[in-house]
């Protein structure tokens, strides 16, 4: 096997390493509202499940040159965010929200996608979603970098609402054909689900 050590590399080059080797990410498709009430949206593969009791989800926003973007600015002003599951029905949509727009500027209408008001947070979700989750902004951790300029804020986000299709939807379970995700991988490459198997685990 080929040894390699990060130090010896540019972040670049990590960076590569680091998206050809963890495939595939799902995606979480983020809005949050700034202080001048201008509506943000972006797509982020940084994303996981951080625990159930309660609910958490973590997304990991990449700085700029140690500037916060306008997802971790927002979040963080405003202690809310709604993320939401990117689907093959809207992808080509929250590909376009990836574009470098000026934070007066809304993603979503750039987009063509449809707000809708969220139940226990003042950020509005996006319609074409199967499935988005209201977020209250649990801690935001400055990762990397420099203690003087971070390389990313790791944002925790606790679930206070969940929005879920009527169709997906059965017995407390999520179809996950139904749903259709998609998920990054490296470059400009996404993937789709794919052939499901079954294995059950140890006693």
């Amino acid at each position: 096997m080929i040894a390699i050590d990060p130090s010896n590399q540019t972040e670049r080059e990590n960076y590569k390493l680091l998206i050809g080797s963890i495939i595939p990410r799902p995606i979480a498709f983020v809005t949050t509202v700034s202080t001048e009430d201008v509506l943000n949206a972006a797509p982020f593969s940084y994303f996981t499940i951080v625990t159930a009791d309660p609910p958490m989800i973590a997304v990991s926003v990449q700085r700029r040159q140690g500037e916060r973007k306008d997802t971790s600015r927002n979040a963080i002003a405003k202690g809310e965010f709604v993320v939401h599951i990117s689907d093959e029905s809207y992808v080509n949509e929250i590909n376009q929200t990836a574009a470098a727009l000026p934070s007066d500027e809304s993603e979503v209408v750039f987009a063509g996608l449809t707000p809708v008001p969220s139940v226990k947070v003042a950020v509005p979700g996006i319609s074409e979603a199967s499935i988005r989750m209201e977020c209250v902004l649990e801690r935001a951790i400055p990762l990397g970098g420099t203690e003087e300029a971070p390389s990313a804020d790791l944002l925790i986000g606790r679930v206070v609402h969940f929005h879920i299709a009527n169709e997906l939807y059965d017995k407390g379970h999520i179809d996950a054909q139904k749903l259709r995700p998609v998920s990054r991988l490296a470059g400009n490459s996404y993937a789709k689900l794919g052939e499901q198997f079954e294995i059950e685990r140890p006693v």
